[in-house]
């Protein structure tokens, strides 16, 4: 039955992603990207409303107390990476537009990437570290400045369940070079969709955002040695059965607890 689920859900995916993209790239000859975006929200929306129906993957949020408030208040999100549920999920939740850090090849995915196209978000070529960097810093300071806040997966990757992965310091440095603060966010996706799975299992994903995290005067490796730390704390505490009871965590100072 997971199997049955997991391919209507894909199928539905597929059928209706088709005539939305088209929908986005005819819309983005007189539409401003911000509309854009929400259009796009959308059927994100539709793709995680799916996941309820035939899935029964239902969300948990909490920490909603800790993202800023203001229309043009600035935040760099950093998040737990298990699954492509999240890079679904997280415009569908925040209330400000988002803009995703990712690799410019994701941009070819006929109608998902070409619609992709139509945002204003901070796509990247990986193989010119430097040139990418000071592109990430430029849009994400316009973007911020806008009101838009810029997400990135610190790991760089989609994590298995119960792991982790090495968190780069890409996004801290983002927020120091920027002054905006950052918020952690630890997610718990790979319990219902794991990742490169094609079958899915109904349950709960669990969302914690963490308290924000002043960029200043910080330096990039201990921030996010800070952010490394909440992040994998919290992701024991929503799934203690992925974890093994003695398995060191990472503090603040990015030593090891539990480590001999």
């Amino acid at each position: 039955m997971a199997l049955i689920r997991s391919l209507l859900h894909l199928l539905f995916m597929g059928i209706t992603v088709v005539p939305w993209a088209l929908v986005v790239l005819l819309c983005s000859l007189f539409m401003s990207s911000t509309r854009i975006y929400w259009l796009c929200a959308g059927w994100l929306r539709l793709a995680v409303a799916g996941a309820r129906w035939l899935l029964g993957i239902r969300t948990r949020v909490t920490g909603w107390d800790n993202l800023p408030t203001g229309q043009t208040s600035a935040a760099v999100l950093l998040l737990k990476h298990q699954s492509t549920f999240e890079t679904f999920l997280m415009p569908t939740l925040m209330p400000h537009p988002l803009a995703y850090v990712f690799k410019k090849e994701l941009l070819q995915v006929p109608f998902f990437g070409w619609a992709m196209s139509r945002m204003d978000m901070i796509h990247i070529d990986r193989s010119k570290r430097n040139e990418a960097f000071a592109k990430v810093v430029q849009q994400g300071r316009r973007l911020m400045g806008q009101g838009v806040w810029v997400i990135m997966f610190p790991e760089g990757t989609r994590i298995a369940r119960g792991q982790k992965g090495v968190y780069k310091s890409g996004g801290t440095r983002l927020a120091i070079e920027t002054g905006a603060p950052v918020i952690p966010v630890a997610v718990s996706s790979a319990k219902c969709w794991p990742r490169k799975a094609l079958i899915k299992r109904p349950g709960v994903v669990d969302v914690s955002i963490g308290p924000a995290i002043s960029s200043v005067g910080r330096k990039p490796d201990e921030l996010m040695a800070e952010v490394e730390a909440w992040i994998e704390a919290e992701m024991r505490r929503l799934d203690p059965e992925a974890y093994p009871p003695d398995a060191a965590v990472p503090d603040q100072a990015g030593n090891r607890r539990g480590d001999r």
